[in-house]
């Protein structure tokens, strides 16, 4: 009895330790992760939803059995940072896609509340919460775990990203979301430029006309219509984006 019991013990430390291994990387991943990560959710929810994730995916993970070194301790925390970054930064492409586009139509004045710390415009505030909405409705949940499991493939255990490779990989996720969130706004830009080119115009035929009083209005007018027409095609190129990147991380995208 007592040597079975003795026997129990050793497992149930292979498998906490084990835990807290996985615990460590999924818990940084899942605090920057888009949906679950938000500054708008509890953090106690936030802490449900990591234990939920481990639990989730620590069958599946390749682990050698012992306690985890020192260097999975410091490690897995910024691997999974690493790895979470990137998932933010598509979801800061709508940020600056919406930003953008309620500069180029007059509306970058009007904010309103935000998924984040700072607040956005409400332009901005309605392109992230939509996104996210969406991205929940298309099983993150289901993605998020299969994408945990991913980056075991591509950094096991107790191994940390060379410094020229996260530096290397970062500068070019940056760009790339930079680049993607100007894509999106791109018919926000194209209507601004048309409309001072027009103004510009019809202050020239007609220079006793106030025009911006009469511009305005059908800047106000004209961007909200827009938004209401490509807010589905940014919505849905967004998310095609997101889902390419859950499956294949650094590889899906061009």
């Amino acid at each position: 009895m007592i040597g079975d019991a003795a026997a129990l013990l050793g497992v149930a430390q292979e498998v906490l330790w084990a835990g807290v291994a996985v615990f460590l990387r999924v818990a940084a991943m899942a605090g920057v992760f888009p949906v679950f990560g938000e500054q708008s959710v509890p953090l106690r929810l936030r802490l449900a939803i990591a234990l939920a994730l481990t639990l989730v995916v620590l069958p599946a993970v390749p682990l050698a059995g012992g306690a985890p070194g020192l260097a999975a301790l410091v490690g897995e925390p910024l691997v999974g940072l690493f790895f979470g970054l990137f998932l933010r930064l598509i979801v800061m492409a709508l940020q600056i896609a919406g930003t953008i586009a309620a500069q180029s139509t007059s509306l970058s004045q009007i904010f309103g509340a935000s998924a984040g710390i700072e607040p956005l415009p409400a332009m901005g505030h309605f392109l992230v919460v939509a996104g996210l909405a969406l991205a929940a409705l298309l099983d993150l949940h289901v993605r998020a775990a299969a994408y945990i499991l991913l980056t075991y493939e591509l950094a096991p255990v107790s191994t940390v990203p060379a410094a020229a490779l996260v530096a290397e990989v970062g500068v070019a996720e940056v760009g790339r979301a930079f680049r993607f969130g100007f894509a999106l706004a791109a018919p926000f830009l194209v209507a601004s430029l048309l409309y001072n080119i027009t103004l510009g115009v019809i202050n020239r035929a007609m220079p006793q006309l106030m025009v911006a009083f009469v511009g305005a209005p059908a800047i106000t007018a004209g961007g909200l219509a827009l938004l209401a027409i490509s807010a589905p095609i940014m919505l849905a190129a967004w998310s095609d984006r997101l889902l390419d990147f859950l499956a294949a991380p650094f590889g899906a995208l061009p």
